[in-house]
């Protein structure tokens, strides 16, 4: 049995498998970023993953576009990876923790998602390059810029104040 629902042929048929499974990752997060928002007790930490899902919602106009202008259709996939990075830091938001640990948690979990979508950007924008769409690898590589800021930003939070609250 394969893990792609169609036959995957040429670079092309993957890059096209590769944006939608990105746009269902990222209108996913658009959904559950809210409440690890609301869960998250730090200032800093509540505002840098508000500030994420005003830039995620951007993110996903920027698939739009480039499904627009290469006429691909981003919907009907479901990115069962996110599934369940969501479904496990939904699973960490009702842990019995204190204030600081569920932040240093949250962290982790926030962590685990921007790396998976700096390896499919990576991937997505690559492919781009290569099939000669220089827009779409443009918008694509503007949006990989974004997450690892965002995982640099998460880390430096994390070493340099969280987890000694934690301790």
């Amino acid at each position: 049995m394969s893990i792609f629902s169609s036959k995957l042929e040429t670079l092309e048929d993957l890059f096209q498998h590769e944006l939608k499974d990105l746009y269902s990752a990222e209108n996913q997060l658009v959904k559950a970023l809210p409440q690890m928002a609301a869960a998250a007790k730090d200032g800093r930490l509540r505002a840098g993953i508000e500030k994420h899902l005003k830039e995620t919602m951007n993110q996903v106009a920027r698939l739009e576009k480039i499904g627009k202008a290469l006429d691909i259709d981003l919907d009907g996939e479901t990115c069962k990876a996110m599934e369940g990075l969501v479904k496990e830091g939904q699973k960490t938001l009702s842990e019995n923790a204190t204030d600081e640990v569920m932040d240093a948690a949250i962290i982790a979990a926030s962590q685990r998602i921007e790396h998976y979508e700096i390896s499919g950007y990576g991937t997505a924008a690559h492919y781009a390059e290569r099939l000669g769409y220089t827009e779409a690898a443009q918008l694509l590589r503007q949006t990989l810029d974004e997450e690892q800021l965002t995982d640099t930003k998460l880390n430096d939070l994390a070493k340099n104040y969280i987890n000694q609250k934690a301790m």
